[in-house]
């Protein structure tokens, strides 16, 4: 499963995804809680850094991508996909 996860309300989470036909959930992060959680929320200033975590079965961190350049970021996790 593919989610990502936004500062956004979720009527800008919907116009962004539908914009940009994102095939995932996003997920409405306002308070910034997750973002703190996983390390996404730059630090003093109120904006998400772009990280991505591929979590496990288990629901454990297998590999986290930091930064994430989008053009070469499938591939990364989908070459870090257990067989």
């Amino acid at each position: 499963m593919i989610l990502g996860c936004s500062f956004d309300d979720v009527a800008a989470n919907r116009a962004f995804a539908e914009k940009f036909s994102f095939p995932y959930k996003l997920l409405c992060d306002t308070d910034k809680k997750i973002g703190e959680a996983y390390g996404a929320k730059a630090p003093d200033k109120d904006y998400p850094r772009r990280i991505s975590y591929l979590i496990g079965p288990d629901r454990k961190i297998v590999k986290a991508y930091d930064p994430v350049k989008p053009a070469e970021h499938p591939a990364q996790v989908l070459a870090d996909l257990p067989a």
